[in-house]
């Protein structure tokens, strides 16, 4: 089975241009808030009609603006669950879940046989007779999902599932998702802004900003070789600079990070449409002034901040070469503390000191506008 969508949709000053196919499968949808994720399910479920473009599960089409198409909701079978779950209020448990199985089955009895061993499945069996507002975050949760399932969708879509639960509870709801997308025979579109929610669900993804979405790849391709700002920014990585070409059309494997004031060897040509540079803050490694010599891509740099995370510590330095005295110059390193302790104890390194850094040619993400 597979989804494909091709749409456009002008909101004033906000234009979604959204192009993607999914079989399958768990895709990921990551994106900043506004970014235009929400308005691309409701979309594909007929809630919200696009201006223009196709939107076909097999050969079954939805929309096609030419053709003048556009199935209504209930006609599409888009499983589609809300952030804030969609409940009604006024409902208990076991009537929400009936009203999903109004549609798929019309025989009382196995509505309610149906019901019930969904109940069971989701641990809701205790809470029938409650309404929402008596539920917690993850029961509510739980609950919506199976009423979702109950009208048997041809396709599940997720609009950020856990934006509302504690930590805690977000995990456990989480490792439950992942056996019951495992067992849903459809495509399944997943939104998050959560980058670890995305690379731990998601077989494949794309990045969305500002309403344009990126070609869909695998996730550790998303995470690990990101081709614009947008999508490095939006996969956790802390430091970039603007960049430039760096030694004419010789070798042409450097690049110039201007916040930073330095030239790095990326360890291949880099294209001309280059724009930015970035590293992943527990890619830098620290280095003795002894290893510098050796080493490619070694920066002095000056230690502005040193902050104890839970599990890390956090070092911010500014490269002395760096034209900029503020934040804009400034690049993150993240270590494991049993590292940082070694290092400073041997070194005594403190705020304001001179240390030495290097960045592997590997670990640089060249990157496009």
């Amino acid at each position: 089975m597979s989804l494909y969508v091709d749409i456009r949709k002008d909101l004033g000053g906000f234009r979604l241009r959204v192009t993607f196919e999914a079989g399958q499968e768990v895709m990921g949808i990551l994106g900043a808030s506004g970014c235009g994720k929400s308005m691309t399910l409701c979309c594909i479920a007929g809630v919200e009609k696009p201006d223009w473009g196709r939107i076909v599960l097999d050969k079954t089409v939805w929309f096609d603006s030419e053709r003048g198409i556009n199935l209504p909701p209930q006609k599409r079978k888009a499983g589609l669950l809300f952030q804030n779950y969609a409940l009604f209020p006024h409902m208990t448990v076991e009537q929400n879940l009936m009203t999903g199985l109004r549609a798929a089955e019309r025989d009382q009895r196995k509505a309610r046989a149906a019901a019930e061993e969904m109940m069971d499945r989701f641990c809701l069996t205790g809470l029938r007779r409650h309404r929402p507002p008596q539920l917690s975050g993850g029961q509510q949760q739980r609950a919506a999902l199976a009423r979702i399932l109950l009208a048997r969708p041809k396709v599940l879509m997720l609009d950020e599932p856990f934006s509302a639960l504690d930590g805690y509870l977000r995990w456990k709801l989480e490792m439950e998702l992942m056996d019951i997308l495992g067992e849903f025979d459809g495509p399944t579109l997943f939104v998050s802004h959560n980058r670890d929610e995305i690379y731990r669900l998601c077989h494949r993804a794309c990045v969305m900003d500002h309403g344009t979405s990126t070609p869909p790849s695998s996730v550790k391709a998303v995470f690990e070789k990101p081709q614009t700002l947008s999508a490095c920014l939006i996969s956790g990585c802390k430091n970039y600079s603007e960049a430039e070409r760096d030694g004419g059309e010789g070798q042409g494997t450097r690049l110039y990070a201007r916040d930073w004031g330095v030239s790095l060897d990326c360890g291949e040509r880099v294209p001309k449409d280059a724009a930015y540079i970035g590293v992943r803050s527990h890619y830098i490694r620290l280095v003795r002034d002894g290893e510098r010599k050796e080493l490619l891509n070694s920066v002095e740099c000056r230690i502005c901040r040193i902050v104890e995370d839970v599990f890390h510590m956090i070092v911010m330095v500014r490269p002395l070469s760096a034209p900029f005295d503020s934040d804009r110059g400034q690049l993150r390193l993240e270590m494991p503390k049993t590292l940082w302790q070694e290092y400073a104890g041997q070194s005594q390194a403190k705020e304001g000191d001179t240390v030495w850094i290097r960045i592997a040619p590997e670990d640089i993400l060249v990157l496009k506008m």
